[in-house]
């Protein structure tokens, strides 16, 4: 997700989609532990993605 479409949202979505994001890293890591996971990258991508999210929330709070 790109950081411009992240702005784009309303807090509440950006709240939603922080703790969909984290369901989502949470069961690729029990994938991985099992040892049957496809595409590791994911992790990244999904671990970047709650950083942009919650820097974008920071961000409303200061301004």
């Amino acid at each position: 997700m790109k950081i411009n479409e992240i702005r784009e949202l309303s807090n509440e979505e950006i709240n939603k989609k922080i703790v969909e994001t984290k369901e989502e890293l949470f069961n690729l890591r029990f994938a991985q532990a099992n040892g049957k996971l496809e595409k590791p990258h994911r992790i990244r991508e999904l671990r970047h993605t709650v950083a942009r999210l919650k820097t974008v929330l920071r961000e409303r709070e200061n301004n």
